[in-house]
């Protein structure tokens, strides 16, 4: 999901309803749970979408810092 970051990933879980979970396996020393989320439509909710970018965000300046 480059919309959300670099290196940022979906998994998709289409049962019992549609379910989404975004996360960052780019940084060294851990795998980050950006957000999870059911979905109620096609496209994801840009409320979602700014949630995630948050959490990366967040993360890298904190990877940035600590090397």
């Amino acid at each position: 999901m480059a919309s959300v970051g670099q290196g940022a990933i979906e998994i998709r879980i289409h049962k019992p309803h549609e379910h989404r979970v975004i996360y960052a396996a780019k940084f060294e020393d851990a795998v980050y749970v950006l957000h999870a989320f059911e979905k109620k439509t096609q496209k994801t909710p840009e409320k979602d979408l700014k949630i995630a970018r948050a959490a990366y965000a967040e993360i890298k300046k904190h990877e940035d810092k600590n090397g």
